[in-house]
């Protein structure tokens, strides 16, 4: 198995959720704008480096 895809699988998670937490935040009105504005550029961050890390990662056999 091969960990640096393991670990994009981890990044990207976390990012879907992070958007996810952003997402339900801004439409209840439950935190400051900051506050989600963060949460979602980190968010956005680990989503894409988790799919760039899985893309760019060659199968070893």
């Amino acid at each position: 198995m091969n960990l640096k895809r393991v670990f994009g699988g981890i990044l990207t998670l976390l990012g879907i959720g992070g958007l996810i937490y952003t997402g339900a935040s801004i439409i209840q009105h439950d935190a400051q704008f900051t506050t989600l504005a963060v949460v979602g550029i980190i968010s956005l961050l680990f989503f894409f480096a988790g799919i760039n890390l899985i893309k760019t990662t060659a199968d070893q056999t």
